[in-house]
């Protein structure tokens, strides 16, 4: 009974270097998810899709490396979720680029070995949330939403009334700059026509769902 408690025993080594791998990998995807996704978004369904798949991706990877895990098993868990994309509803675009920047570094985190080494495991995590940072926080800093709304003056709709109908849209929906349109369905009978209106925000929290209002407008 005592020998089960030996260090070589249990295999000492093997569950440190499981610990420091998945502490290694939760905390990259707690920064990627809940900092950069979820301060731009507020979306917490998708935060938690992201972290379960990543933890559970990180340990059927990792504990199936002794039976010889195969590249293209690792490739087929991409395939997998991409073929699923929670049928419930579509996800949108930039939740599937999160979803497989996730499940990628969960890959890496757990199958690279001695041969890969630590620092460039730890360059291609730092990589990844630098890359994340500066497309999230700095060069796509606004957010763009949009609003679908009833509009009843059919006749400013013409492209020589384009600027007096931005500026009626501003003053009528309370948004200080429409930066773009897009006309829609025209009802001639009742006079009245769908437009989509496109604007930015700084504060995610402050869109409000109206219509098809959502995340970029995917």
């Amino acid at each position: 009974m005592t020998d089960l408690l030996v260090p070589e025993n249990i295999g000492m080594m093997s569950i440190l270097d499981l610990l420091w791998r998945f502490a290694l990998n939760m905390t990259v995807v707690m920064l990627l998810a809940r900092w950069l996704y979820y301060s731009t978004t507020r979306r917490k369904d998708f935060l938690f899709t992201f972290i379960m798949v990543a933890a559970t991706v990180f340990l059927l990877c990792y504990l199936l490396e002794s039976v010889t895990l195969q590249l293209g098993f690792a490739l087929g868990l991409f395939a997998i979720f991409g073929i699923l994309r929670y049928r419930t509803d579509t996800m949108p675009i930039k939740e599937m680029t999160y979803l497989f920047v996730i499940i990628g570094i969960s890959v890496i985190n757990s199958l690279s070995n001695s041969k890969t080494g630590i620092v460039a495991v730890l360059f291609t995590n730092i990589a990844v949330i630098l890359i994340t940072i500066g497309l999230e926080k700095i060069w796509l800093l606004r957010h763009e939403s949009f609003r679908i709304v009833l509009y009843d003056k059919i006749k400013m709709i013409r492209p020589e009334s384009y600027n007096d109908l931005i500026k009626d849209l501003q003053l009528r929906t309370g948004v200080s700059k429409i930066e773009r349109i897009e006309i829609g369905k025209v009802d001639l009978l009742r006079d009245v026509c769908e437009i989509k209106i496109f604007y930015y925000v700084r504060n995610p929290e402050s869109v409000t769902n109206n219509g098809a209002d959502d995340d970029n407008g995917d």
